[in-house]
């Protein structure tokens, strides 16, 4: 499992890489400690890079996500409204049929996600040694 994740964020570094232009800007320092918290220091940080991995595709609603990602619809709901608070991603229209794209704050600053990524998967085939 954990190897199936540490493959699937690799394959999110070469998504997020093959983004990159040369003209787009350095991340300020606030925009790269909000990426890092969201995706890193928080329980579900993986989950949210799923989705937003999953909404640089293409646009999708929230129950479209859940079967994607097959996950439960609440859980991808709590997301959502995590990474709608946070500026990632935008909604167009209401309640049940919302579509959510990503922001052009998270589109802008779309390299710092590369940061973020290295920093989770370190953390997550990092080792626990007790001693």
């Amino acid at each position: 499992m954990q190897e199936k994740m540490s493959n699937q964020l690799l394959e999110f570094q070469e998504i997020i890489r093959s983004k990159q232009t040369s003209t787009q800007r350095k991340p300020d320092k606030q925009t790269r400690k909000l990426l890092l918290y969201l995706f890193t220091s928080t329980r579900g940080g993986f989950t949210r890079l799923r989705i937003i991995m999953n909404l640089l595709e293409k646009p999708l609603n929230t129950h479209q996500l859940a079967k994607e990602l097959e996950l439960d619809y609440k859980a991808v709901q709590h997301h959502m409204k995590v990474l709608e608070k946070n500026n990632m991603v935008s909604r167009i229209g209401e309640k049940y049929g919302a579509i959510f794209h990503l922001s052009n704050f998270l589109e802008i600053n779309i390299n710092a996600l590369d940061e973020a990524i290295v920093k989770l998967d370190r953390k997550m085939n990092h080792k626990k040694v007790y001693l």
